[in-house]
């Protein structure tokens, strides 16, 4: 049930732009084993299928349940929310310290921090930030959409799977996000159609959500690929990883205020903006730093 729980918090994250799934698969204490299981899911099958099922069910039910309730208060109450966001961003702060002091600090760490940070940044500024950006493909209707639906999950995965990466954000960059979950919140509107026997409604519905098969797809390869990459990176260079990671979490957090915080400042009260704005990142932080617990058999 746990396992559940923190899957379906990996999968919140995943619908977040500027959030990262993966960052909050380490802080869990999942990371770690999530790319052993994945890298050597032939060496026990059954124990891997066990530890991985409900792990993909709770990021399948966060996804679904978030989709547009994140679209809803990022809309009605961006200030609270979004202040929300950048607090859980900023509580993994003390997880990457940890992590930062385990090899003996060198300056040209920093250009690593600084990568991180151009890095994200630059992509993020590739594609829009507007959670309701184009959708540009709405149906499955041929090979050549399935192709770029493909890609669009070997691209967001693969460099999801690495630590502080948005694999939202990564949609945008390829203006992808609008399509993948407006095909995400398709799924409950063909399940509503279904149930009250409307069938042209539902079949209008499926056609979006067709879109998500060759997605997935492509994410289970990208995923595949990069895993046993990440297993060797920190496996030999744990700190110098997160030292990048620090810095794609600096980004993470002023795609953040750009796409959230910015455009919502109101010009009088601020006051009360800043307090919203506080209180809010207050929370995210705590909440996060909750979550940085050993598990009860002690992992991490």
């Amino acid at each position: 049930m746990l396992n559940f729980v923190k899957g379906a918090i990996i999968g919140i994250a995943l619908v977040i732009p500027g959030l990262s799934g993966s960052i909050f698969a380490v802080v869990v204490g999942l990371y770690d084993r999530l790319l052993n299981a994945v890298n050597h899911f032939r060496d026990d099958p059954k124990k891997n299928m066990r530890f991985l099922t409900p792990i993909a069910l709770g990021a399948v039910i966060g996804i679904l349940l978030s989709t547009k309730a994140v679209l809803v208060v990022t809309t009605r109450w961006p200030l609270p929310s979004y202040g929300f966001f950048i607090g859980l961003v900023l509580g993994i702060g003390p997880f990457i310290y940890r992590k930062l002091t385990t090899k003996k600090f060198s300056w040209w760490y920093l250009l690593l921090v600084v990568f991180g940070f151009v890095a994200i940044y630059g992509l993020a500024k590739l594609g829009g930030t507007d959670p309701e950006n184009l959708i540009a493909i709405k149906r499955l209707t041929s090979v050549s959409d399935a192709g770029v639906m493909a890609f669009a999950g070997v691209f967001a995965v693969s460099l999801m799977a690495i630590p502080g990466i948005s694999g939202s954000v990564m949609l945008m960059v390829i203006d992808q996000y609008g399509t993948v979950y407006n095909a995400v919140g398709q799924l409950g509107d063909a399940a509503r159609a279904a149930a009250s026997g409307n069938w042209p409604a539902f079949q209008t519905a499926m056609g979006s959500v067709a879109l998500l098969l060759p997605f997935m797809i492509g994410a289970a390869a990208g995923l595949i690929a990069v895993a046993k990459l990440m297993a060797y990176l920190l496996a030999h260079f744990e700190a110098q990883v997160y030292y990048a990671v620090c810095g794609i979490v600096l980004a993470a957090v002023v795609i953040l205020i750009e796409a959230g915080i910015a455009p919502y400042w109101p010009a009088t009260g601020h006051l009360g903006a800043i307090a919203m704005v506080v209180i809010s990142l207050v929370i995210g932080v705590l909440a996060t730093i909750f979550l940085d617990k050993p598990d009860a058999d002690g992992k991490k």
